[in-house]
């Protein structure tokens, strides 16, 4: 009987083999855009879409494509795969330096380990730096004049969020919070955990986000499935596909909402006030399915997962079936494009970007390995009003794949700094973007 070995070898050769094979999309990825996407029928072909931009370097002097009107420039460099942002009261801008935390599962399915080499092709899979660093630009120059480690010793940290004189960290397995002095540049010791996340051996979507109430009362969490399509059995979903509140008093939890497969982004709508996230659909059933989306979020609402998709259209690959659940699946506001990897959110309220940018959404869209021709990869405005969306969406940052369709970046989050410029996390380029008028 061939090692495991030789089929690890095998399963390797067969990576390199699938890169840009797969059946390549029917309908541009323009279709898949808005309140009411193309959904073409699943495609049932036995091997998916492997299509991977491999990841490269910035090379010197070279910068993303802003769109007419817009200039961009590097607000900090040489970082440890930056992914999110967070920007506190006086300015000063949190970068969580992150990456997967270790999954002892990965090895033990060929499925699994090839996933950890597509990804490792892509960019990620390399040691977390497990660190939060604090860049510090008191002119609002577009220049940092302090860079420190301001929080060390995490577990694959993600999202952030200051109440009051706490700051709560979203770590892979935990929600945790420090004790926070306006103007410090380093927080010393290991913080006090104030629930437990879905994490254990598998942690499929292993990145956590947290954002507050209004009033600081309640902290909402996102949690992305163990799964594709739950192969990995329901049991391994409890409390995944998800968005968690947590009361950080008593130390609790309750589900809010589910059937989000992996959510990432969240945001207030500055006009209705609504919360509002970004949702990575699932995949491998063709180039055209399903839309990543962002939407906003019911308390008790069920958004499909796994059975279904974009409402009510059933995924066959899950069994069994739960007709009652698909019944109340709540169709999404809107829809980002097949395999975008829609991630960061943030809705514009600052002064500085043009009157047509006004409460709208900036979304970073990490990009697709499970689509041909690639999607994603790049950074894109949903016009809102009235808070709703009102309007097709717009490129805001481009050029991120190169002549030969390498990724030089892939955006994550974004977030508005203090003079109202547009920041964007880039994983790959190891960078953090900054988006002013053009012209200064």
């Amino acid at each position: 009987m061939p090692s495991r070995y030789a089929y690890l070898i095998t399963a390797s050769s067969l990576v390199l083999g699938l890169t840009g094979c797969g059946a390549t999309a029917k309908v541009p990825v323009e279709a898949g855009y808005g309140p009411d996407p193309i959904l073409p029928a699943p495609d049932k072909s036995l091997i998916p879409t492997v299509n991977i931009a491999e990841a490269t370097d910035w090379p010197d002097g070279v910068t993303p494509q802003a769109a007419p009107g817009l200039h961009v420039e590097a607000f900090a460099r040489d970082l440890d795969h930056p992914r999110w942002l967070y920007v506190l009261p006086n300015g000063d801008v949190l970068v969580a330096e992150s990456d997967a935390p270790p999954k002892p599962e990965d090895g033990k399915s060929i499925r699994g380990w090839i996933m950890k080499k597509v990804m490792a092709r892509a960019g990620s899979g390399g040691e977390s730096a497990n660190r939060i660093t604090l860049l510090r630009d008191k002119n609002g120059d577009g220049t940092p004049e302090k860079r420190t480690a301001f929080l060390e010793g995490l577990n694959s940290p993600f999202g952030m969020a200051l109440v009051g004189d706490q700051l709560y960290v979203a770590n892979t397995d935990a929600l945790v919070r420090f004790p926070y002095e306006e103007g410090a540049t380093r927080i010393e010791g290991q913080g006090e955990k104030v629930v437990d996340l879905p994490a254990g051996p598998i942690n499929h979507h292993w990145t956590k986000n947290v954002i507050a109430s209004q009033d600081g009362s309640r902290l909402y969490v996102t949690s992305g499935s163990n799964s594709n399509v739950a192969e990995n059995g329901m049991a391994a979903e409890e409390n995944r596909a998800a968005i968690l509140e947590v009361d950080p008093q008593k130390k609790t939890l309750r589900l809010f909402a589910s059937g989000l497969r992996n959510p990432n982004g969240l945001a207030w709508q500055p006009d209705s006030g609504a919360l509002w996230t970004t949702v990575n659909e699932r995949d491998e059933i063709g180039s055209d399915l399903v839309p990543d989306y962002m939407t906003s979020v019911e308390d008790g609402g069920f958004y499909g997962w796994p059975y279904s998709y974009y409402g009510q259209h059933v995924d066959e690959r899950v069994k069994p079936q739960r007709p009652d659940l698909v019944a109340k699946a709540l169709v999404p506001d809107y829809a980002l494009g097949a395999h975008t990897a829609s991630l960061g959110l943030a809705f514009y309220e600052g002064s500085l970007l043009p009157e047509r940018y006004r409460n709208g959404a900036f979304i970073g869209q990490h990009g697709s390995w499970n689509r041909k021709p690639r999607s994603g990869y790049k950074v894109i405005f949903v016009p809102f009003k009235n808070g709703e969306p009102d309007g097709h969406a717009q490129d805001v940052l481009t050029g991120f794949l190169n002549e030969e369709e390498q990724a030089m970046g892939r955006p994550v989050g974004v977030a508005v700094d203090k003079t109202g410029a547009l920041l964007v996390a880039d994983d790959v380029g190891d960078v953090i973007w900054r988006v002013t008028p053009s012209g200064g």
